[in-house]
């Protein structure tokens, strides 16, 4: 039976960029669990171009601990690898190559230990969660936990593997983007009076965003857990104008808010919606009343709220022994699970610092804690 390492190898294999299909990935994993006995349960994008997957080893019934990992990759185009990011590489204690730490690790080594999962009765069951799309904003995911509960049977712990160094993270900030399209009136650029500039509106409203976001980190509480201990606005995208010479008639941008948990980014959203129809509209139609500027909202991912008394926090505590209380900024499949009643937490093999990044690695080190993590667990689920 395959090794956590040799697991890996097979699974980095596959190029599963979110650009592409993650189906042959997915195939694979199906005929591995079918050749131990056990069935899947595939839940396809629209056009069945890509898929996630649902396998309950032991008692198909509620309950049990559920593994979750995305099965998707960041782009490796323009970055300057030293070795095939598609091919595991080993440098000393380091194994390189796209998804080792971002997050192949923790279902590969899951994989591999199915054996000792079958080689007593699991009392509880576990099941496999393998998804797709969550580097693109957490798509996939949505539909298969729209099926637990009904057609999927409910767990009672769900861990996200997501690179925490083997630490229990019990929260992390929410997503949530929107898209702001301004449509202006060309004119030429020495008739700056009988144009709306699209690009120049443009930056006023990010502009204004930026002074959203500087009034929350001047209100940040000290004592937040999260690092920054404030909910952020940020713009990392814009397109615009024609020429230097013409007055430009769209600009576009999105806008990417990572939330607080308890925190509201629809109020942003809202607040932003309102200053725009007070002071810019107005000024807009006084040139083009056809001009305007449309917000859209485009991507939502719930955050992971704390929950130390959760079924959850206690056991992969115990397994694990981290007592510790560790907060992280970035998003997860985890509050989607959350907020659909289910008690989680993300702890995976790998460091985050290495996450989209050329030569992308992880520590033997860590593929080892996740193993033995898992043993452990196995051990609590045959009890």
């Amino acid at each position: 039976m395959p090794t956590p390492l040799e697991m890996l190898e097979t699974l980095i294999g596959f190029d599963t960029t979110s650009a592409k299909s993650n189906l042959d990935l997915i195939h694979f994993v199906q005929t591995y669990l079918a050749d131990h006995g056990i069935d899947s349960t595939l839940v396809h994008n629209q056009d069945k171009s890509k898929a996630n997957l649902w396998a309950t080893v032991g008692p198909k019934q509620p309950g049990g601990v559920c593994l979750s990992g995305h099965t998707d990759v960041v782009p490796v185009t323009g970055q300057p690898w030293d070795t095939d990011p598609f091919e595991l590489v080993k440098k000393g204690s380091r194994y390189y190559g796209r998804g080792t730490c971002d997050m192949k690790a923790f279902p590969a080594t899951a994989l591999a230990l199915l054996p000792e999962m079958l080689a007593r009765p699991l009392i509880r069951p576990i099941h496999f969660a393998l998804s797709y799309d969550e580097e693109v904003g957490c798509l996939g995911a949505p539909d298969m936990i729209h099926e637990i509960g009904k057609s999927l049977p409910k767990p009672s712990v769900v861990i996200v593997g997501e690179p925490t160094d083997m630490k229990v993270v019990s929260a992390h900030k929410g997503m949530w983007f929107f898209r702001v399209v301004v449509t202006g009136k060309e004119a030429h650029s020495s008739q700056t009076h009988r144009g709306v500039s699209a690009v120049m509106t443009g930056a006023r409203l990010i502009a204004k965003l930026d002074e959203m976001a500087k009034a929350r980190k001047a209100a940040a509480d000290p004592n937040c857990k999260f690092v920054p201990p404030y909910t952020t606005i940020h713009v990392g995208q814009v397109q615009g104008g024609t020429a230097p010479n013409i007055i430009s008639r769209q600009c576009e941008f999105v806008c990417d808010i990572r939330n607080l948990p308890e925190d509201f980014p629809e109020d942003i959203q809202r607040e932003f919606e309102s200053w725009i129809k007070a002071e810019i509209l107005p000024e807009m139609h006084a040139i083009d009343p056809n001009g305007g500027v449309a917000v859209t909202t485009e991507n939502v991912v719930a955050g992971l709220m704390e929950d130390r008394d959760s079924e959850a926090e206690q056991l992969v505590r115990q397994i694990t022994g981290d007592n510790d209380t560790t907060y992280v900024p970035y998003g997860t499949e985890a509050g989607q699970f959350q907020s659909a009643g289910m008690a989680v937490v993300v702890c995976g093999p790998g460091s985050i610092d290495q996450a989209h990044q050329p030569n992308e690695y992880i520590e033997e080190a860590q593929i080892h804690a996740c193993e033995a993590m898992l043993r452990k667990l196995i051990t609590r689920c045959q009890t």
